[in-house]
This record gives structure tokens, C-alpha cells and sequence, in this order.
């Protein structure tokens, strides 16, 4: 009985400790404002839009999401041409700033938000609804939805013959 107490023990330890080592996805003491104006400068001088991973520390859904992306060279590749990515951390307390994003929590974490250069909010999206059933999520709903909100597709003129 001992050695099974020691091995749960042993086992949870690991576990928390794995946690606690793991580079942190969000910035708490970032002020999310700051954040913004900085990759609207950013995507205003490289011509991209502004993609927003909101969620927190302690989601671990938000984690699964990053490194989906992150280890998958084509959509990094993807995120990296046509967006500047922030990831900012979910406060509740600041409702004025969610206001003007218009309340992306309401869908869960991760949530993801894009905006044009000038801070227009085009699009949230839950990631819900790029999940692939088990357990992870869906590359090819991933990349349909990062080249459909690109400016090259909500630009007129990728449309005229």
C-alpha cells in the first residue's frame, strides 16, 4: 500500500512540477492595451492583420492550441506571413478593454480575435469550432479559417478577373 501512496505521490509531483516549469503563454502584468498598439504598429508596417490568442495561464486547452500551431510548420508559416500574434491574458476585472473587443470571453479559451491594422475587430472565433473530436485540433479547419481572414481575402480587389 505504501509503494502505491509513494507512486501516486511521485507521479503528482511530476505532473506539478512539468506545470511549473513550463514557459508561461501569457503575460499577467502586461497591459493589454500596450500589447495592441504595439502589433497594430507592427502589422500597419508589414501589411498584416493583428491575430489575438486570449485565454490564461492556467487553461491548459490555451497551451494545446499554441503548440498546435507552433509545431505545425505550415501554419506557423501562415501566422507568421499574414498576422502578428499576442497572446493576452484574460482579466475579468477589465471590462472596458473586453468591451472594445466585444466580450471574446463569452465563447471560452482559448478564444481568438483578429483585427485589422487600424484595430477594427473583424472577426472572434471560438476554437470550439476548429477542434478535430479528439482531443486536439483540425489543420486544415485551422488553415482554412487563418487564409480566409488574411487581408489578401478581404481585399476587393483578390476578387476582380
Amino acid at each position: 500500500m505504501n509503494s502505491i501512496i509513494n507512486t501516486l505521490i511521485l507521479t503528482l509531483f511530476v505532473c506539478f512540477s512539468s506545470v511549473a516549469q513550463k514557459e508561461k503563454l501569457y503575460d499577467v502584468n502586461a497591459v493589454p492595451e500596450t500589447q495592441i498598439k504595439e502589433a497594430l504598429q507592427k502589422a500597419k508596417d508589414t501589411n498584416k492583420h493583428v491575430l489575438i490568442q486570449m485565454g490564461g495561464n492556467w487553461c491548459a486547452w490555451c497551451y494545446r492550441f499554441h503548440e498546435f500551431y507552433k509545431n505545425d510548420s505550415e501554419l506557423d508559416s501562415i501566422i507568421k506571413a499574414d498576422y502578428e500574434l499576442i497572446n493576452i491574458n484574460y482579466n475579468p476585472n477589465d471590462l472596458f478593454f473586453l468591451k472594445k473587443l466585444d466580450y471574446p470571453h463569452r465563447f471560452g479559451f482559448p478564444v481568438v480575435i483578429i483585427t485589422d491594422s487600424t484595430g477594427k475587430r473583424l472577426h472572434t472565433q471560438n476554437t470550439w469550432y476548429l477542434e478535430d473530436g479528439k482531443g486536439s485540433y483540425d489543420k486544415e479547419k485551422f488553415k482554412d479559417f487563418l487564409l480566409n481572414w488574411n487581408i489578401k481575402s478581404l481585399n476587393p480587389e483578390s476578387y476582380k478577373k
